[in-house]
């Protein structure tokens, strides 16, 4: 069983992928009782063009471009680690671009971008144990330091949550901050594959498509709640998964664990970066996912006021 039917194309000294349009499927995501950065009124009040694509979904693009390099090893040591440079939109066209590796080589550059060549994403995709450093290895060391903190002054680094159980069946809706199955996601993914129905595959259980995995390990993230002051409306602007020991399943039960790792901030943002580890049974890790969930300091009403009075 082939794992994509995805036409792919070549050029000199890299691979790609064919233009896509995503789709949005967070209309309807609540976080912190509020609307999110993907509703069309919310984004358009912080400047944006209307409700973002997320993130992860971009990822699946990605797929059959690292299982043409990497054959199936890549469901069960991938990696693709992503700094976001732009949003997209609903109806835009990307297209996943990768640099060819040279022969044995398990660590390349990737990247995304719109027909105008904007660029949606940059970052390296990968398999097993590059011992290189990943997209976001890197931006780790470099990031600026986030100085008088408002919305995350009570956060610190070293800060781990106690584990919460998450699953994900085919039917199941994952809630307010994803607001849809599994298989309605997979009616509409950008590369689908056999390998996501189960029968047949190397495995013989439904894989959970990458970009799900981000749905997957966030599932319970509101109540395991970091002392995060709110509401405020928040962006994914990195975020890497990592698959140690995949593929990941749907109907199964796994724990997540998450850790702060770093602060930073910028003039619109203030970033809080968790690295969150995913255990199966027996106590084996998985899977990891580094995510910088960047809050936007304008959508926190009282951040002037809090700032003056903390920062004076």
């Amino acid at each position: 069983m082939k794992a994509f039917d995805t036409i792919i194309t070549e050029s000199a000294g890299f691979i790609a992928g064919p233009w896509r349009r995503p789709r949005q499927m967070l209309h309807a995501q609540v976080y912190d009782s509020h609307a999110s950065i993907h509703d069309d009124a919310t984004a358009q009040k912080l400047g944006f063009q209307g409700g973002t694509i997320e993130g992860p979904t971009h990822f699946s693009q990605f797929a059959p471009l690292c299982v043409s390099v990497w054959g199936n090893a890549w469901f069960e040591t991938g990696c693709i680690s992503a700094h976001y440079r732009n949003p997209s939109f609903e109806g835009e066209e990307v297209q996943a671009v990768m640099a060819k590796p040279a022969s044995g080589e398990t660590q390349c550059a990737i990247q995304m971008v719109k027909r105008d060549g904007t660029e949606v994403l940059r970052g390296t995709a990968s398999v097993g144990d590059a011992r290189l450093p990943t997209a976001l290895d890197q931006r780790l060391t470099e990031l600026k330091p986030l100085a008088d903190p408002v919305i995350l002054r009570d956060v610190k680094v070293g800060m781990k949550t106690k584990r919460q159980t998450v699953r994900m069946d085919v039917d199941q809706n994952m809630g307010d901050l994803y607001p849809f199955s599994l298989a309605e996601k997979l009616k509409l993914i950008t590369e689908p594959s056999p390998f996501y129905a189960g029968a047949g595959n190397p495995w013989g259980h439904q894989i959970i498509p990458i970009e799900m995995l981000s749905v997957l390990f966030q599932y319970r993230a509101r109540e395991d709640r970091l002392p995060v002051r709110g509401p405020a409306v928040g962006l994914f602007a990195d975020q890497e998964i990592r698959l140690l020991r995949g593929p990941l399943f749907a109907g199964e039960d796994y724990q997540t664990e998450r850790e702060v790792v770093a602060l930073s901030g910028s003039r619109r943002t203030e970033s809080l970066w968790v690295r969150t580890t995913v255990f199966a049974s027996g106590n084996l890790p998985v899977a990891t996912m580094l995510l910088n969930l960047a809050s936007i300091k304008d959508s926190y009403s009282p951040y002037q006021k809090e700032h003056s009075e903390l920062y004076a």
